[in-house]
């Protein structure tokens, strides 16, 4: 999946989700993902903008991740996932992102 199609795909999951109170920003090597859940729906960009939660990921694992291949806490606890700033915002991204 492309950093575009990855965007598309949880623009449409977030279409159907609430506001959450948080945004959150997943950096890549290939690019930005911001989830801003301030708003019903939740808006999702490419932006570069200031999050709440900042999640590192290589681009793959990221790509994995929105998939369904990888499960967020095991990429957590092998270094392939890794937290800057708020760890709750992290945690009630298990629901929004299914």
């Amino acid at each position: 999946m492309t950093l575009q199609e990855i965007t598309a795909k949880m623009q449409e999951g977030a279409s159907k989700k609430t506001a959450f109170g948080n945004s959150v920003k997943f950096t890549t090597d290939q690019g930005v993902v911001h989830i801003d859940g301030n708003q019903t729906p939740p808006a999702i960009s490419n932006d570069d903008k200031a999050a709440d939660c900042t999640i590192k990921m290589d681009f793959g694992d990221f790509s994995d991740l929105i998939g369904g291949k990888l499960d967020g806490m095991t990429a957590f606890m092998t270094g392939k996932l890794k937290i800057e700033g708020d760890m709750g915002v992290a945690m009630k991204l298990q629901s929004i992102l299914r």
